[in-house]
C-alpha cells in the first residue's frame, strides 16, 4: 500500500528539495532522512533521469541515492517510490527546474565593486511579527542585551536598498541568514542547523529570493555568507548521524567524551615541517564546543556542502560566496568545492576568509600561486587581512624611518607576491574585530584616510554597515556583540536616524556625506576599477597614491601634518599633470596642478582629472 502524499512531508527529509536540469555535472546526489529508510528500495520513473546507485548509511534511517539526469531531461516534477520491506511505499513528490539563467550570466563581483557587510539582526527591523518564533529555542528580543536578537531581518534590509544604493555600494554581503535554532547567540547566523532553510526569524525563502531580485533590478550584486567548516550543534542531524565519520571527533562527541578544540594553526596547511598531530587538531578540532566540525573527507558530506551551495547559488541568482573559516576546512575538498563551482560559473567569484596578517599565508589560497607542493586552490579572492593591519599601525604610528605611512606603502609594495591583487578583498573593519573608528581612537581624519585608501588602491573594497556614521566599540573593545550594534533607525522607536540623517552629529553626517560622495565617483571610474597603480614613497607625513587610465588620473594624497604644508609637486612630475586643472571628488573645488600645492589639513585629498563627478 502507498502512504498518502499528504502525510509525506512529515516522514521524508529529502535534500536537496529540488534540482535543476542542464549542468555541466550530469549527476546528484540526494540524501533522504526518514524512520527506517535505509531498507527501502527507490524507483523513478522519469524520462532522463536515472539511478545510478543507492547507498545505506551507518544509521538506518538515511539513504542515498545517486541520479543521472541526461542533458536531454526537460524540467518537470516526478514521484521517487520507496518500497520497504514490510511491502508498504511512500511517495515523494520531487522537482527538476529550468535553470533561470545562463551559467555565464552568474557575473561575480570584481575590483569594480564595493560591498556593504550587514548583520541582519542589527540593521533594521522590518517585520516585527517575525521577531519571535515558538518553535525555536531562542525566543527573547533584548536591544539591551548585545548577544541577544533584535529583530533585524530581511525585510528591513529590502527596505532600506535606496539607502546602500544611494551610497554608493554596489554589492551587499549579508552574514548567514539560514537557520540558527541555538540557544544563545543565535543572532549572528554561523551555526546553521538547516543548511536548506531560512531563518523564519529573519524571513522567508520568499523575501530571501525577493531581496535577490530588487537588488538585481538595482545592479547590486548579493554574496551569500557560507560555512563549509562546521554546523550548530542543534543541527536537526547531530541526534542521529548518518555515518560513523560525519562530524570529526565524532566517537568522542557520541560517547560524551571531552572534544578537542582546533589549535587554530593555519600555518599547517602549508607548512612542509608540520607535524601530523598538529595538522590533524588544526582541521579536525571544532571551531568551538557549540560548532561540530564537518568531515569533508567524508564523500557524502563533500557532496552535500557543494551540492547545497549550487543550490543557493541557483535560488538566489547569487553574485559571489564569501567563505567561513577557509583554512579550517579539508584543502583537498576545498579546492574540489571550489572548482566544482566555478567549473559551472565561469564568470562567478568566491573570497575565502584567512585570518592571517602574513601575505605569503593570504596569497597561497589565491588560485594560479605556485606553491612547491602543487596545491591548487581554484579560488579566486582571499582577504586581505596584513594590508587591514598596515594601514591601522600606520595611521596610528608616528612617522618615522620605519613606522607611519611606511606601513602602508610597503605594504602595498607586497602585491607582487599575489597572482592578482586586484581580486583581493580590503577593508578597513569587519563583524569580527574592532570597528575602525575604534581602532583609529576615535580619529575622524585617520579613519577618512584609511577608508578613502581602501576605496582607491587596486582591491575590490567590503565597508561594514554604520562605518559611514562612525559606528564604534570603543567602551569594549573585542565586544563582539557591541561591534554588531544597532544600525540608528533601523527600529521604529529609535531616536535617531541615520537613513533619514534624523538626529545624526556633525562630523557623522560629514562622514556619511565624504563615504557617498567617494562610492559614487568610484562606481564610474575606470581608473580605480582597472587602471595603473603609481604610489610614491612617504616623506614629511605625505603619502601620495594614483590610479591612471586613458584620459583619467585620480589621485589621493594623505597628510598626517596637523599645520599647512606646501607640497612640492616637481616630485611627481611622472604623471604629467602639470598645468592640469584637478576637481576634489569631495568638495567639487577645483586646483591647478603647478610646482606647489598647499595642504591646509590632516587627511585625505582626492582629486581626479574628470571634471564631471
Amino acid at each position: 500500500m502507498f502512504v498518502t502524499l499528504a502525510t509525506q512531508a512529515q516522514m521524508i527529509r529529502l535534500e536537496p528539495p529540488n534540482w535543476w536540469v542542464g549542468f555541466k555535472n550530469s549527476e546528484l546526489q540526494l540524501l533522504v532522512n526518514s524512520s527506517e529508510i535505509g531498507n527501502a528500495i527507490p524507483e523513478i520513473n522519469y524520462p532522463g533521469v536515472s539511478i545510478s546507485e543507492v547507498h545505506q548509511a551507518h544509521s538506518p534511517n538515511y539513504l542515498f541515492i545517486d541520479l543521472k539526469i541526461d542533458a536531454s531531461t526537460v524540467p518537470g516534477t516526478f514521484d521517487i517510490v520507496f518500497r520497504k520491506a514490510d511491502g508498504t511505499s511512500v511517495k515523494y513528490e520531487y522537482e527538476l527546474k529550468a535553470r533561470p539563467k545562463n551559467p555565464e550570466d552568474y557575473i561575480g563581483f570584481n575590483s569594480s565593486d564595493v560591498m556593504y557587510l550587514i548583520t541582519p539582526d542589527r540593521f533594521s527591523n522590518g517585520n516585527i511579527k517575525n521577531d519571535i518564533d515558538t518553535d525555536l529555542r531562542e525566543q527573547k528580543i533584548d536591544r539591551t542585551d548585545n548577544y541577544a536578537r533584535h529583530g533585524g531581518d530581511i525585510r528591513g534590509i529590502i527596505n532600506h536598498l535606496d539607502y546602500i544604493d544611494n551610497l554608493g555600494f554596489t554589492a551587499i554581503w549579508p552574514t548567514p541568514m539560514l537557520t540558527n535554532d541555538m540557544n544563545s547567540s543565535s543572532y549572528h547566523g554561523y551555526a546553521m542547523t538547516d543548511f536548506y532553510e531560512v531563518d523564519p526569524r529573519f524571513g522567508t525563502l520568499q523575501d530571501y529570493k525577493e531581496l535577490a531580485q530588487k537588488m538585481d533590478a538595482r545592479g547590486l550584486k548579493l554574496i551569500m555568507d557560507m560555512v563549509a567548516n562546521h554546523c550548530g550543534s542543534e543541527h536537526w542531524w547531530m541526534k542521529d548521524l548518518p555515518f560513523t565519520d560525519w562530524v570529526n571527533q565524532q566517537e568522542t562527541f557520541e560517547t560524551s567524551g571531552t572534544l578537542r578544540n582546533s589549535n587554530h594553526r593555519r600555518t599547517t596547511n602549508q607548512d612542509t615541517y608540520a607535524s601530523k598531530v598538529d595538522k590533524k587538531d588544526m582541521v579536525e578540532g571544532w571551531f568551538v564546543p557549540s560548532m561540530p566540525d564537518l568531515n569533508q573527507r567524508n564523500p557524502f558530506m563533500a557532496k552535500y556542502i557543494i551540492q547545497n551551495n549550487i543550490w543557493w547559488i541557483e535560488t538566489l541568482g547569487l553574485a559571489g560566496i564569501r567563505q567561513d573559516t577557509y583554512p579550517y576546512s579539508d584543502k583537498s575538498f576545498m579546492s574540489t568545492w571550489a572548482s566544482t563551482i566555478m567549473s559551472e560559473y565561469p564568470n562567478f567569484n568566491i573570497v575565502g576568509e584567512e585570518w592571517s596578517t602574513n601575505p605569503l599565508l593570504v596569497r597561497y589560497w589565491q588560485a594560479g600561486t605556485p606553491n612547491k607542493e602543487g596545491y591548487e586552490s581554484h579560488l579566486k579572492s582571499t582577504m586581505d587581512f596584513p594590508m587591514q593591519q598596515n594601514i591601522i599601525s600606520a595611521l596610528n604610528e608616528n612617522e618615522d624611518w620605519a613606522t607611519g605611512f611606511v606601513k602602508m606603502y610597503e605594504g602595498l609594495a607586497m602585491d607582487f607576491a599575489y597572482t592578482t591583487p586586484e581580486d583581493i578583498l580590503i577593508f578597513a573593519d569587519n563583524h569580527d574585530m574592532d570597528r575602525v573608528f575604534t581602532q583609529l581612537h576615535e580619529n575622524i581624519a585617520n579613519t577618512k584616510m584609511a577608508l578613502s585608501y581602501i576605496f582607491l588602491i587596486p582591491r575590490i573594497v567590503q565597508m561594514y554597515y554604520g562605518t559611514e556614521i562612525l559606528m564604534q566599540n570603543t567602551a569594549q573593545p573585542d565586544d563582539h556583540g557591541l561591534i554588531r550594534s544597532d544600525f540608528p533607525g533601523g527600529w521604529q522607536d529609535d531616536a535617531v536616524n541615520a537613513f533619514t540623517g534624523l538626529g545624526l552629529s556633525e562630523s557623522q553626517a560629514d562622514m556619511q556625506d565624504f563615504v557617498s560622495k567617494i562610492l559614487n565617483y568610484r562606481k564610474k571610474s575606470k581608473a580605480i576599477h582597472t587602471g595603473k597603480t603609481v604610489h610614491f614613497a612617504p616623506e614629511n607625513g605625505i603619502y601620495v597614491l594614483c590610479r591612471v587610465q586613458d584620459d583619467e588620473t585620480v589621485v589621493l594624497i594623505l597628510n598626517k601634518n596637523e599645520e599647512a604644508k606646501e607640497l612640492d609637486l616637481t616630485r611627481f612630475k611622472e604623471l604629467n599633470l602639470e598645468g592640469e586643472t584637478l576637481k576634489n571628488v569631495v568638495t567639487g573645488a577645483t586646483v591647478t596642478w603647478e610646482t606647489h600645492l598647499k595642504l591646509t589639513e590632516k587627511g585625505p585629498l582626492l582629486l581626479t582629472t574628470k571634471n564631471e563627478l
